[in-house]
C-alpha cells in the first residue's frame, strides 16, 4: 500500500476518492484550502493538511516530509459560467494551481501524479458521438481551457523528467455515497441532478432547463453522467496503476450512455417525493450541445467495469443525501 496526497480532498469528488483509497489500504494526506470544500467531508483516518495547492513550498515540504509516493489532484475552481466571468482567477487557480504543483513534485522527488481533468477540453469537437481520447480537443470556456493548459504542462514536464501521470477526462460527476454517508455540499453547486434534488426536497421552487433548441432528439443538451463513487473507485486502480510502474495514459470517465436535460429531470421526478416546476430558459453560453464518453480505453487499461451504471440510482442516491442534509439543518 501506498502514501498518496489528495489535493482538494474535502471537495465533492476529493472526499469520495480519499475514503475509497483508504478502503483500499492505502495512507492518505488531504491538502485543502476548504474554500469549496468541507473539513467535515473529509473522512476519519485522514492527515488533514490546511494549505492552497498555489504554495509550492508548503505542497514539497508535505511531499518530502510525509514519504508521499503519488499525488491526486483535485485542487481547482470548476463552474463553467464563472470561468467566463473570471477568466483569469481560473487560469490562476487551475493552471498556476498545477504548475505550483509539479514544482513540488520536482523539488520532493515524487513522479507519480493523477489529474482531474475534464471533457469540457473536447468543447463541441465531436457533438454526435461518443467522444474518444483521440478526439480533437477545442474548449468553449475559460474552464475547458485550464484543463486543457494544465494537461499540457504536465505532459511537458513528463516528456523532460521521469514523471508518469493519470489525466483522468471526466464527464458529468453526480449521485452520493451509496450508504449516505457522503455527497454534495455546495448549496450552490450548479450541476442538474443536485439541483433536481434540492427541488425535490422543496429547496427550489422551480428547476430551468437552459436551452430548448439545441441539435438532439428533444432540443436541450445530453451529458453522460457516471456515479461519484464509480469515478472515485477509477482514482484508486488509476493510483495503482502507476504504483505498478505502467506508463501515463490519458482517460475518459463516463458510461458512455447520455441522457437529455428533459430525462434526468424526468428521473429526478420519479424519485422524488413532491413534485417541482419545470420552466423553459434561453442557452447558457459555454454549454456544448453533447457530451459522451467513449471510456473503452481507460475500461481495457484499469480493468475497470461500472457498479453504478443508472441514472435513477444517481438521482436517488443524490437526494437520499439532500435529505439527510435537510434534517441536519432543522
Amino acid at each position: 500500500m501506498a502514501k498518496v496526497l489528495v489535493t482538494g480532498g474535502a471537495g465533492y469528488i476529493g472526499s469520495h476518492t480519499v475514503q475509497k483509497l483508504l478502503l483500499s489500504g492505502h495512507e492518505v494526506v488531504v491538502v485543502d484550502n476548504l474554500s469549496t470544500g468541507f473539513k467535515e467531508a473529509v473522512p476519519d483516518g485522514t492527515d488533514f493538511r490546511h494549505g492552497d495547492v498555489r504554495d509550492s513550498d508548503f505542497l514539497s515540504q508535505i511531499l518530502t516530509k510525509s514519504g508521499i509516493e503519488v499525488v491526486i489532484n483535485f485542487a481547482a475552481k470548476l463552474n463553467v459560467a464563472e470561468s467566463i466571468q473570471k477568466p483569469t482567477e481560473y487560469y490562476d487557480n487551475n493552471v498556476g494551481g498545477t504548475l505550483s504543483l509539479l514544482k513540488a513534485c520536482d523539488t520532493a522527488g515524487v513522479n507519480k501524479i493523477i489529474f482531474s481533468s475534464t471533457a469540457a477540453v473536447y468543447g463541441d469537437s465531436c457533438a454526435d458521438g461518443a467522444i474518444s481520447e483521440e478526439t480533437q480537443t477545442g474548449p468553449i470556456n475559460p474552464y475547458g481551457w485550464s484543463k486543457l493548459f494544465s494537461e499540457q504542462l504536465i505532459n511537458d514536464a513528463a516528456k523532460a523528467s521521469d514523471l508518469k501521470y493519470v489525466v483522468f477526462r471526466y464527464f458529468n460527476v453526480a449521485g452520493a455515497a451509496e450508504d449516505g454517508s457522503n455527497g454534495q455540499r455546495t448549496a450552490n453547486a450548479y450541476h442538474l441532478v443536485h439541483l433536481a434534488s434540492q427541488a425535490g426536497t422543496g429547496k427550489r421552487q422551480e428547476l430551468k432547463i437552459f436551452g430548448t433548441d439545441y441539435p438532439t432528439p428533444d432540443g436541450t443538451c445530453i451529458r453522460d453522467y457516471i456515479h461519484v463513487e464509480d469515478l472515485a473507485d477509477i482514482h484508486v486502480l488509476g493510483a495503482e496503476h502507476l504504483l505498478r510502474g505502467a506508463d501515463s495514459a490519458t482517460l475518459n470517465c463516463g458510461y458512455g450512455q447520455g441522457y437529455s436535460v428533459r430525462q434526468v429531470i424526468s428521473s429526478a421526478l420519479e424519485v422524488a417525493d413532491t413534485k417541482f416546476a419545470v420552466a423553459e430558459d434561453v442557452r447558457r453560453p459555454g454549454d456544448p450541445a453533447s457530451l459522451v464518453a467513449d471510456s473503452s480505453k481507460m475500461q481495457a487499461l484499469l480493468g475497470w467495469r461500472p457498479l453504478r451504471n443508472d441514472i435513477r440510482t444517481i438521482c436517488r442516491t443524490a437526494l437520499a443525501w439532500e435529505k439527510k442534509l435537510t434534517s441536519q439543518i432543522t
